[in-house]
């Protein structure tokens, strides 16, 4: 047997093993058929030895690259000196102090994310309900999984619930909208300011960047009914400016959530906001009745926070945002390039650091747009292009640091082949 036929065995031996022990063979990510071995920069291998340039980046953590040589050794360093110890670690305050210097709302800042600010919300403002938009992603929690992804969307603004396990009781906390249409969420947010805690938008919402003026729109119409405006960066934070997405858009939240870059590669999230709104985690600043519980096991983990300060320390570098963005922009454009020179009818949404395909000719401003696109053509161009190296989500592109010219260029091949084939078919 060859050293490749062995590692193809090895591969298939772990897929295998991994229907026997795991509920669909995976854990829920992404299909259980690939089993990655190990990442540098912008590529993975996976156990049968197979290279990929790599878009998937660990669902985005890894904006500067896999393994990235400073991030590694603070991380190494780190676990030298212990890897937790439930007390606050200076590596733990020391990233929030980057945070609240970078993000534009931040008067102070906490852990755990979406949960926690729609939690917050509530406190501040001692009224119920929450306001999300269809299509949006807030995490599992039972308030974020409604109309996440509904495949038959109901009539707003009542929510369909995404998971078995979900209190009926919640339909009545949570209303629906549809994003990019200000008209109707002004229309809710009068309607039910009276009961409204707070609405909670991905300022670009999956790859759907917000219509002109909409979050300037979210803005006032929240503030001028008394309602909380909450940014969900968890994928936008530092990865559209060093500000995230409220730098880049100019608008400013009253809370936003952070993830994914900011634990460079190890989990870390963080709530951050103005500093009365926060107050609520300080049970000496608001009394019992008022206090916000928040403990977990890991929050502040100084091993995430050593990641995080190393990782945010190379996205500060002069350049660093515009070759992200240039590489983010010759990529997007070529693949627009190719689907129109292959006479498909597709559209590439997003913004530079992360894009995809929408296969359709309409316009896709909300979910119910996105399910107009021809799902089945883009699950057949993402499987082509794994068969030729590129490894992605089935619905992104994520662009990093490390993603090299020669990357660049065996991407702009894969397209080209995939796409031949695509439309030939």
């Amino acid at each position: 047997m060859s050293g490749a036929e062995a590692e193809t065995d090895v591969g298939l031996g772990f897929v295998e093993k991994a229907k026997r022990v795991l509920p669909g063979g995976s854990f829920g990510n992404f299909p259980g058929e690939i089993v990655i071995r190990e990442g540098r920069g912008g590529r993975v291998w996976d156990e049968s030895g197979k290279e990929y340039v790599d878009f998937l980046l660990g669902s985005g953590p890894m904006l500067v690259g896999h393994a990235h040589p400073e991030v590694t050794v603070a991380a190494q360093a780190r676990i030298a000196q212990g890897t937790t110890f439930f007390t606050n670690s200076r590596y733990g305050i020391e990233l929030a102090e980057e945070i609240v210097a970078a993000v534009p709302c931040a008067d102070s800042t906490g852990s755990e994310a979406d949960l926690y600010a729609m939690r917050a919300a509530r406190a501040f403002t001692k009224r119920d309900k929450i306001l999300k938009f269809e299509g949006g992603y807030h995490g599992m929690s039972d308030y974020s999984l409604m109309s996440l992804a509904p495949k038959r969307p109901g009539n707003f603004p009542q929510p369909v619930p995404d998971s078995a396990g979900i209190p009926r009781s919640l339909r009545d906390e949570i209303l629906v909208a549809p994003f990019n249409d200000l008209d109707v969420v002004t229309g809710l947010v009068r309607e039910h300011k009276s009961e409204l805690a707070c609405v909670i938008v991905e300022p670009m919402q999956r790859i759907l960047p917000h219509a002109p003026g909409f979050l300037e729109g979210l803005r006032k119409v929240t503030a001028e009914n008394g309602v909380l405006l909450i940014f969900d960066e968890v994928v936008t934070g530092f990865r559209l400016a060093f500000g995230g997405a409220q730098e880049y858009y100019g608008v400013v939240p009253d809370l936003c959530t952070l993830g994914k870059v900011i634990g460079g590669g190890f989990p870390l999230a963080a709530i951050a906001g103005r500093a009365d709104i926060m107050a609520h985690f300080d049970r000496g600043a608001v009394g019992d009745d008022g206090f916000l519980m928040q403990v977990g096991t890991l929050s502040g983990n100084p091993v995430a926070a050593a990641a995080g300060l190393a990782t945010l320390e190379i996205l500060k570098r002069p350049g660093a945002y515009d070759r992200l963005f240039a590489t983010g922009r010759e990529l997007k454009g070529a693949l627009t390039e190719l689907l129109k020179r292959n006479g498909l009818t597709a559209q590439v949404t997003g913004e530079p650091p992360l894009f995809d395909a929408v296969f359709t000719g309409e316009p896709v401003r909300d979910y119910r747009g996105t399910l107009r696109g021809d799902a089945e053509m883009l699950r057949r161009l993402n499987a082509l292009l794994r068969e030729r190296g590129i490894l992605k989500g089935e619905s992104k592109y994520y662009v990093s640091l490390a993603h090299t010219p020669e990357d660049i260029r065996q991407t702009c091949e894969a397209w080209t082949s995939a796409v031949e084939v695509l439309a030939a078919r």
